[in-house]
């Protein structure tokens, strides 16, 4: 609903006691005010809007996955299979526990050809000479073994 408002104006007239006539003005019409450019929020320089621009900005974080192969018979025996045990790590030349070794000789004992370590453990053991009580550890005394306790098994 438009309010229309009266304007009264007085204009000198040729005789001064001539009565003054009321005139009905409108008002202009009000202009619309020019659009405002939309000014951006400021970058919030925090760890979530890092990691939005980082899903923002990729085509993809996962790189792209191998087509399946067909399931044959063939192709069954060379799907990976998870097993779970546990084989010592034995030493290699170096002084490290070799894993692979272990990993192997897990996935063996499952049937399988060869594997590759996923999760190990590690455990302390010591000689009898270490658990006499008053008496100082030698060095020799304890050593670390390592297990593969899971291994992804071909």
């Amino acid at each position: 609903m438009q309010q229309k408002s009266m304007i009264i104006q007085i204009a000198p007239a040729q005789d001064p006691q001539a009565p003054v006539q009321p005139a009905l003005v409108e008002p202009a019409p009000a202009q619309p005010a020019p659009p405002v450019a939309a000014v951006p929020a400021p970058e919030n320089p925090g760890l979530i809007n890092e990691i939005g621009k980082l899903f923002k900005n990729s085509n993809s974080l996962l790189p792209s996955l191998p087509a399946w192969p067909s399931l044959g018979t063939d192709s069954l025996t060379r799907l990976n299979t998870v097993v779970k045990g546990r084989v010592a790590c034995p030493v290699a030349a170096n002084g490290a526990p070799d894993c692979k070794a272990a990993s192997d000789k897990l996935c063996r004992s499952k049937g399988f050809k060869e594997g590759k370590s996923l999760d190990t453990d590690a455990a302390q053991s010591c000689s009898a000479k270490a658990m006499i009580p008053g008496r100082k550890p030698e060095e020799g005394d304890c050593k670390t073994e390592n297990y593969v306790t899971q291994a992804l098994c071909q």
